[in-house]
This record gives structure tokens, sequence and C-alpha cells, in this order.
């Protein structure tokens, strides 16, 4: 069976005849598989659904309970029969709960990505590599610019501004949904004691998170009424909320972006960003060629992204690619989540 009998693009996304079951629709379908809670893949209104039990609570967190119409748990490493085909869940390495999505069908593999890192994070399981046909990855760093430095460095520089400012709020812009709970965690490694004051967009997520075990330490939720008395405190909020007059109300504020855009300057500038910290939770350049070749995969599909600059660089290393070009993907979406200006109290 060739990889294009298995996997199809429709107007809801990529679709798997034998299975009868869509990976990350973006319209609602009868049946979806979805690699992780952002919401440019995790989507309501589905028929079912199948996800890590980490997805699942994030999208019941995000879309209320009756977010579709049956959930079920997929348990990592466990080969599901769907239809003709077969599925496994492995690791993603994006965020909690994120996941590949291994299909086995007329002796052929094919491995949808989703969203995946290399870096390490203490927030959610690593990525496993997975052998197969076809990989399809993303790209939204597929290009050789994009080499992200060491986390540690970037958690420095926010500490050291912090030290030499200490009369001033310093408000980082961070997803709401892996980068938030990613740079608490790291900043709590790197000895960083002190309450983390959020913006209430993050709270439930931020919970969630801790629920599971996250180690987090003491997370404040923003009250509006004292925001002028957080000088010198780290307080994370979406990325939106940094150019807001919610942001204004902090004494002094030094404004920041946790984000792999904050490589180009240009963006950095655009935000009205102070202190860029280039913290990504995809890959970059180096990261999505190795993982390519760890696959050990002829032919590599690529969703979204700076797709052209990579599939090119895959023919030229002797492989079949081809750009998918997949609409709908690539932003996260968490701003939704923020509203403009909290209420006083």
């Amino acid at each position: 069976m060739r990889p294009t009998d298995i996997l199809k693009i429709t107007p809801q996304g990529l679709y798997c005849a034998p299975g009868d079951f869509h990976i990350d629709p973006v319209r609602p379908v009868a049946q979806a598989l979805v690699t992780h809670g952002h919401s440019d893949h995790a989507r309501p209104g589905h028929g079912s659904v199948l996800a890590t039990t980490e997805t699942l609570r994030i999208m019941a967190v995000r879309y209320g309970e009756g977010f579709c119409g049956t959930a079920q748990e997929a348990r990592l490493g466990e080969s599901v029969a769907i239809g003709d085909a077969r599925v496994t869940f492995r690791p993603a390495g994006h965020v909690l709960g994120s996941a590949q999505i291994l299909i086995e069908a007329g002796g052929c593999r094919i491995v949808a990505s989703g969203d995946y890192k290399r870096a390490r994070d203490p927030t959610c399981l690593p990525f496993e590599p997975i052998a197969c046909d076809v990989f399809i990855t993303e790209a939204t760093f597929g290009l050789p610019v994009f080499r992200h430095p060491d986390l540690a460095s970037e958690v420095r520089k926010l500490l050291d501004s912090l030290a030499l400012f200490p009369d001033r709020a310093h408000i980082v812009g961070a997803y709401a949904l892996g980068k938030a709970q990613r740079l608490m965690a790291l900043l709590r490694e790197a000895g960083y004691d002190r309450p983390i004051y959020v913006h209430g967009a993050m709270e439930r997520l931020t919970d969630l998170y801790k629920a599971e075990g996250v180690p987090l330490g003491e997370v404040r939720k923003v009250v509006a009424a004292e925001r002028g008395k957080l000088g010198g405190e780290i307080v994370i909020c979406p990325p939106s909320a940094i150019q807001d007059l919610w942001a204004r109300r902090f004494p002094d504020p030094v404004t920041s972006f946790a984000s792999g855009w904050m490589r180009v300057r240009a963006r950095a500038r655009q935000k009205g960003v102070e202190l860029p910290l280039i913290v990504s939770d995809h890959s970059d350049w180096d990261d999505l060629c190795a993982t390519i070749r760890e696959t050990g995969a002829g032919e590599v599909w690529v969703t979204h992204g700076e797709e052209d600059a990579l599939v090119h660089w895959c023919r030229t290393q002797g492989l079949e690619a081809r750009p998918l070009h997949m609409i709908g993907y690539g932003d996260e979406g968490d701003d939704a989540d923020a509203p403009r200006e909290e209420p006083a109290a």
C-alpha cells in the first residue's frame, strides 16, 4: 500500500482511509486522533477523540468537559487497531501529554509527529525517535538561521536583569500552555525560589500541570489592585498582554517575550520587547534535520512552517520529500484565552 493510499489531505486535515479517522483535524469530524493540546491541533466538536490522558485533560480545561462526544485515552507505546490500521502514541517532547502517532497499514509505517522538540523539558516526556517509512514533520523553525541557544543562558538573562533592576517588574510573555510552565520549571532549576506571578488566563492550565506532578513551586495569580506592589517580581502572561494596558499597571515593567522567534531581532523590536528570551517548544534547524535522519524514513512530508527549505534539504540528502501546505496550523492561539483587561478585583 502506498503512503498516499493511507493518508491524504482533506479540508478537515490529514485523513487515514484504512482507519477512517483524522489526525489533528481543523474542523469537526466523526473520529479524531489528537497529538497535543494546543488549539491549532486540538479543537472541540468531534464525535470522538483519541489522545493521551494529559491532552484530554487539557482539552477539558480549555473547552469544557463536553468538548467531544466520547473521549478515549491513548496509552503511550500501546498499539491499538482502528479499522484496518494500527496506531501507537509515542512522546513528542512538545508540551505535557504531547505525542507522535505511528500509523501502520498495508505494510507501511507512517509517523505523524505533530509539533515536537528535542531540547530538554522538565515538564513533559522527551521525544522518542520512531523508525518509519514516512515521517511527517513540522517546520516552524525550518531555516538554518534558527539555532536555539542553551536554555540555561536564556534563563540567566532573566535572572541577571532582575538583579540589575530590582525595583522593576519583569513581565514575560509566554504561551499559556507549555511555554509558561516550562519557564517556571526552568526558573526553579536555576534556583529562583520567590513566588512566580501569572496572568489569570494561565491559572487553570498551571494548576493542571501542578496536579500532574510537575514541580513549579509557589505560583500566584496577579490581583489587579496589587500590580503596583510587584516591583522586582517575575510575572508571566500571554504574549498579547505585554503590550496591553494590563502590563502598564506594573511598576516600570521590563517587557520580555519567551519564544524561538526572538532570534529575529526585528520581531522583538516590533513587539516592543526589551528583554528577548529565545526559548522554544519547537525543534530548531539542526534538530529537525537530525530527527529526520534518526527515523530512517525514505520519504518526508512537511506540514507547516518553512516547508520549502526543509523539503529542499531532504532532497539534497537523497530523500523523497514534499510540502503539504496545510492551513490552520502553526498559531498556538493561546492569546485567545487572555482577556484584554482583568477586573479590578
